[in-house]
């Protein structure tokens, strides 16, 4: 697996202080492209997708503000509600998501993504990184109605 260098450079540089061990832990992880290639998925990335908590989003803004582009708020579609904030470095755009949630066929929300309950460990270039799980990527792209992303995953996960 190759990671485009810029994109590598933005997490080595985002990575220590998102994991600092002399600060209060934060519950994230690595998901959209960049996870699955960390899985050992092909796809290009475009960009680095970060999941946490309500007060994971707002603790990443704090450390993150040199690179701010924009503040961490509540953001709300037709099928996704989340606190997001969009950071960049080296013109590589670095969002975050806290307490995701995605709308159900009920018209109902689910409850906001448990990131201890949903991510897995990879190790890449001396990084220790925390990744959501493929099985929960199936999900939620099934859940954003992205079905053919869902059945891209699911056949890789069957080659595993």
């Amino acid at each position: 697996m190759t990671i485009d260098p810029k994109i590598l450079k933005a997490l080595q540089i985002i990575y220590p202080e998102l994991t600092n061990p002399g600060r209060k832990p934060i519950n994230w992880a690595v998901t959209g492209s960049l996870g699955m290639v960390l899985h050992g998925m092909q796809m290009d990335i475009h960009d680095i997708d970060i999941q946490t908590d309500k007060e994971g989003a707002y603790e990443i803004e704090r450390r993150l503000v040199k690179y701010l582009v924009k503040l961490v708020h509540f953001k709300a579609s037709e099928r996704i509600r989340s606190y997001f904030g969009v950071f960049e470095i080296g013109g590589i755009k670095i969002e975050t998501m806290g307490d995701m949630q995605h709308m159900l066929p009920d018209q109902k929300w689910d409850s906001p993504v448990e990131i201890n309950e949903s991510r897995d460990w990879v190790d890449y270039a001396d990084l220790h990184i925390p990744v959501i799980t493929l099985e929960h990527e199936v999900k939620a792209y099934q859940k954003m109605g992205r079905t053919e992303k869902a059945e891209m995953i699911k056949t890789f996960m069957l080659k595993k």
